[in-house]
């Protein structure tokens, strides 16, 4: 190493913070090697102006990739002595992009058969998207998942623990929210945090311990060094302002005189085959193996472009954004390949803007400024290198992927020519991009099933899009259900509970709800349905959510087949909350309908995470491939969560095709999706309950609310009418109500409040219910919920102020045994 590195090195002569700090007054404190590994710039960013700058990650400040690496290695080798060897190699290691994929991935060599994936902010057509989350104070918010592998991130009781891995966890709310994001479909027991510096406040360290509490799962923190940010009042104002006033200051002075390019020359890797860029799909152990046995021969190729004379200087190895694990390799061994006559740095370009300031009390002292060359999904803009201009590098090697391999990469304006300006030799270094297995899609998709020969309900009423899964035991009792589900032991979707059989009693209830709310019902019907020929029409493509939106889509088909002499199509389709919609449903449809036409139909809107489910879903889908058009908006009979924009009516009233399971739905089960019952060509699962036929009221339900069609069409036109001028925008007052309810009974889950008469009804049939809450004065509406309360011993408690009839909440702190709130069993129901 020369002279001069090893004395920028060593001598810590000016902190890289102190321009920063003596303008805004920003402070630093922590331990004792935290200003050696963290300087300070300014951003143009509204959330935040201030940048920690690391001088270890390898991404603005140029450093040795031996120091990069080890860095991340080290804190891997950690996480390995703090799980053990055994979970060790069970674990998966997620890092964030742009700025920790690198380091991620160094930290999961250091746990040496971890597999690795980082997050993405570019889309790759084909490739399955497992989910995805914002960070909120980044300059580009928006993180992909797109796994290769599907069960990469899969939990459950045997889940591997979770290892997230970040540059800074400064207020640890991306961590936290990512956490929370995968938590809720895949649970698992414990999570690993690692940062190389950990910038919280003292209430943001107490938020961790109490969401590791809330999740039920431990959760390690694993740093290199500690600290806190000081802010003064009105450092983010002061700062812009300090921004824009050095910013005008350099486009005032002159630009400097532009050297003679250097020549460019391409270095042929001999990239080994199979072995993926980096994490972006995942990288496994034997990845590992293939790559580290094929970088010694790839630094000799480097090494013999540079020629003799960068061979004694200073060389850069130059990443591209997320691209920063293969360009770190490869300067680790390229060090390794040069010795120590050749000082070789590491760093990568980025889509973060930074001001620069060549000072030495300043930690981004020069900006090279280049357009974006990999047809990025959120446009073109500019991209920038910084601290490489002035540096005083006799080679710089640039490292893309073949993705980012563009004419805009060599363009007059691009960041070879960048480069090219400052330095003596360019090499460019190709990586070919990684591209996963494209889901493959299946020659002949399986067709839907129809009654008599699955669900009691006519043929031409509704086509189900699921398989017949009739033959299999999937049933399990309520309890036990119940503890898999809060324990994180299953998903409520992969069993199905005992089909409820009503008592005479609750059998005459249920006859006298649907004499007395008919006309309603059928007003409500009418309503939605024109909304939607009006809207959505000529010839929409009815598509229930299976099962409490069929028997709705049915009235819907019958409602425009009198009224308007129209035979619409309807299917049931299947949606879990936390897995998604059924793809292979949504590519039968695009296959047989313009996805534009399909209108999606439920009963009724609880707080509206189904709303919220699918709109995901359909987004989910398209990103990884699936035809687009899909419109995820919901229309339903009721909406008291005042969630949806398409609806008969925003009143909260029993509708008593809630009251029932299966006997009021085409005596069909809910939906089953479970992994060794449902391929990834399959449709999820149903079971046809041919057994309960003597007990089968789903035709008397649709002949007595069809039968008031004609009276109240006059209705149903005013009302129709008057509801396409309102202004019908969700006001999602439903879902406030529900987080105050969660707050004020100590839940704290929302997914264990089930507002509203139907969804109360579900967790009476369905669930594990701790207490009822009716609004006082009610009525009638809520007979049903009473006799259903009494039945299971659950206590009904009258209050004020509720947006609903009723509202069920689920036990929030489930054992078996402890079935209503003072551990009453079930009374023979």
């Amino acid at each position: 190493m020369s002279e001069r590195a090893t004395r920028e090195e060593n001598v810590d002569v000016v902190w890289s913070g102190d321009w920063v700090a003596e303008r805004l007054g920003v402070a630093l404190e922590g331990d004792g090697d935290l200003r050696e590994l963290l300087g300070l710039a300014l951003r143009r960013n509204p959330k935040r102006a201030h940048l920690l700058v690391s001088n270890v990650l390898g991404k603005h400040v140029p450093q040795r990739p031996s120091v990069v690496y080890g860095a991340g290695y080290g804190l891997g080798e950690r996480v390995r002595a703090l799980l053990g060897e055994e979970e060790a190699r069970r674990a998966v290691v997620l890092g964030y992009a742009e700025t920790a994929t690198g380091l991620g991935h160094a930290v999961a060599d250091g746990l040496r058969d971890a597999p690795y994936l980082h997050s993405t902010r570019r889309p790759v057509a084909g490739a399955r998207q497992a989910g995805g989350f914002e960070e909120a104070h980044s300059h580009a918010t928006s993180h992909l998942l797109l796994p290769e592998d599907s069960e990469l991130l899969a939990g459950g009781a045997e889940a591997s623990t979770l290892v997230l891995v970040d540059d800074e966890f400064s207020t640890g709310n991306t961590v936290l929210n990512t956490i929370r994001a995968l938590h809720e479909p895949h649970p698992r027991d414990r999570y690993v945090i690692v940062a190389l510096v950990d910038m919280r406040s003292p209430v943001d360290r107490d938020r961790l311990t109490v969401f590791a509490a809330e999740i039920g799962a431990r959760v390690d923190l694993v740093t290199r060094s500690t600290g806190t940010v000081t802010l003064p009042d009105g450092v983010l104002e002061r700062g812009q302002a300090l921004v824009a006033a050095q910013e005008a200051e350099v486009s005032a002075s002159p630009p400097p005189p532009v050297p003679a390019p250097a020549p460019v020359t391409r270095v042929d890797l001999a990239w080994p085959a199979g072995v993926p860029d980096g994490g972006r799909h995942g990288f496994t152990p034997a990845h590992r193996a293939a790559l580290e046995a094929a970088l010694p021969e790839m630094a000799e190729r480097i090494a013999g472009a540079l020629g003799g004379g960068a061979r004694r200087g200073r060389v850069l190895v130059l990443g591209f954004e997320e691209l920063m694990y293969a360009p770190l390799r490869l300067g680790t061994a390229l060090e390794e390949t040069l010795g120590a006559d050749t000082e070789v740095r590491y760093s990568t370009t980025t889509r973060s803007p930074v001001l620069a300031v060549d000072d030495p009390g300043y930690a981004i002292r020069t900006r090279l400024v280049f357009p974006a060359h990999d047809t990025p999904a959120d446009g073109p803009g500019d991209r920038y290198a910084y601290n490489v201009a002035g540096a005083g590098f006799d080679a710089v090697i640039a490292v893309v992927d073949s993705a980012a391999d563009t004419p805009e990469l060599h363009a007059p304006d691009g960041l070879l020519a960048r480069l090219a300006e400052h330095t003596g030799q360019v090499l460019l270094a190709v990586v070919p991009s990684y591209t996963p297995t494209p889901v493959q899609e299946p020659a002949v998709l399986p067709e839907p099933l129809r009654g008599p020969d699955f669900s009691s309900y006519a043929p031409e009423d509704v086509g189900w899009l699921l398989q017949d899964l009739s033959d299999t035991e999937l049933e399990a009792p309520t309890e036990e259900r119940e503890e898999a589900i809060q324990s994180g032991g299953a998903h409520y979707a992969e069993s199905l509970p005992v089909e409820y059989q009503p008592s005479a009693e609750y059998q005459a209830l249920f006859s006298a709800a649907l004499e007395t709310s008919a006309a309603r019902i059928a007003r409500a019907v009418g309503t939605v349905t024109e909304t939607v020929l009006a809207e959505r029409g000529p010839r929409p493509v009815l598509v229930s959510l299976a099962r409490a939106g069929t028997p709705v889509g049915v009235l819907m088909r019958r409602w425009a087949q009198h009224r308007h002499g129209l035979d619409l199509p309807h299917y049931a389709i299947s949606i879990v909350r936390g897995r998604g919609i059924d793809a292979t449903a949504l590519r039968w449809l695009a296959a047989h309908h313009d996805p534009s036409d399909v209108v999606f139909v439920d009963g009724w809107t609880g707080k509206g995470a189904i709303t919220r489910e699918l709109a995901a879903a359909i987004q989910e889908f398209e990103s990884s491939g699936g035809p687009a058009g899909f419109d995820p908006e919901i229309a339903v009979l009721a909406d008291p969560g005042g969630c949806v924009r398409t609806y008969g009516t925003r009143e909260d009233f029993l509708i008593p095709s809630a009251c029932l399971n299966s006997t009021v739905s085409g005596l069909i089960s809910r939906t089953v999706l479970r992994a060794d019952l449902v391929g990834p060509n399959d449709f999820h699962g149903g079971k046809f309950y041919r057994e309960l036929a003597g007990s089968d009221v789903s035709g008397d339900f649709l002949t007595a609310v069809a039968a008031r069609f004609e009276e109240v069409a006059g209705q149903v036109e005013a009302e129709a009418k008057d509801l396409l001028a309102a202004d019908r925008a969700p006001t999602w007052e439903g879902w406030a109500a529900v987080e105050r309810i969660s707050e004020e009974y100590g839940i704290h889950d929302v997914n264990l409040v089930k507002p509203g008469v139907g969804e109360t009804t579900r967790v009476l049939l369905r669930r594990v219910p701790w207490k009822i809450l009716a609004r006082r004065g009610a009525g009638t509406d809520l007979e049903h919920i009473r006799l259903l309360a009494e039945q299971r011993g659950v206590p009904v408690e009258e209050v004020d102020d509720l947006p609903y009839s009723c509202v069920g909440l689920i036990h929030p702190r489930y054992t078996r045994g402890a079935t209503g709130a003072d551990g009453k069993a079930v009374k023979g129901a």
